[in-house]
């Protein structure tokens, strides 16, 4: 049988190996690329199958996800899994982990929690969030449609369920009656205008979508009273919409 020529031995890798991983630039020692003796990266850095291309630097290019290449290195100098706070990439860095034939990497992500979140709370309850939006119109009008827009995201129901899946997001200060926790509210709003965002908190705390509702303006052009700098196209396409959700 004849050998993989494209193969080579490990003596003619460099202790230190430098790596651009999906365009993030590392430098690590050849014996933590190795550890693994059945991950990709040790056959690929001891010689049992090709080595990586290089790039125009010189540097060995792996074409995968170069932020969390950094956590698979951890977990190589280290075998162990450390994650910062609120790590939103699970699915992602298993994934990874899966690639490079590290088993024990991919169980360690499956198990992971973050010790910092806060217990869930289990009170049943019902929490309303809405919106006013429109969509952002260039000078040619429905031709030059740019972006959804959001002013505000409101948030209506009991306080302590509001505070539990909203936390440092919620926005009280238009609220009068603060200090009363075994309440329920209509004046609170988000500090952000992502509703996808607080659709996954609410889900996160076991929320689920009970109904619905929507509602838009049509007004006639003549009668329309806009404040200076308000386009009038975009200002027909105002829109409200309502998201009631419940927790059993």
């Amino acid at each position: 049988m004849q050998e993989d020529s494209s193969a080579v031995d490990m003596a003619d890798f460099s202790p230190v190996v430098e790596l651009n991983v999906g365009g993030v630039f590392y430098t690590t020692a050849l014996s933590t690329l190795t550890r693994e003796q059945d991950s990709l990266l040790a056959h690929m850095f001891s010689g049992k199958t090709s080595p990586p291309p290089r790039d125009a630097k010189g540097k060995y290019f792996l074409d995968r996800d170069g932020v969390l290449f950094r956590y698979v290195l951890d977990f190589l100098r280290n075998q162990a899994l450390v994650l910062p706070e609120s790590f939103r990439e699970k699915q992602r860095l298993r994934q990874e982990a899966a690639y490079f034939r590290l088993p024990a990497m991919a169980e360690a992500v499956e198990a992971y929690t973050d010790p910092a979140a806060p217990a869930k709370s289990s009170a049943p309850g019902y929490i309303t969030v809405g919106y006013r939006g429109s969509f952002a119109f260039g000078r040619d009008g429905l031709a030059d449609v740019k972006f959804r827009k959001l002013s505000r995201i409101l948030v209506c129901g009991r306080v302590t369920l509001c505070r539990d899946v909203f936390g440092e997001t919620l926005n009280e200060s238009r609220d009068p009656d603060h200090g009363l926790t075994d309440r329920y509210t209509s004046r609170f709003f988000l500090k952000h205008s992502f509703i996808e965002q607080a659709f996954d908190m609410l889900q996160e705390q076991g929320f689920k979508l009970a109904g619905s509702c929507g509602s838009g303006t049509a007004g006639g052009a003549a009668a329309e009273q806009l404040k200076p700098g308000v386009d009038s196209e975009e200002n027909r396409w105002n829109h409200y919409n309502e998201f009631v959700f419940v927790r059993d």
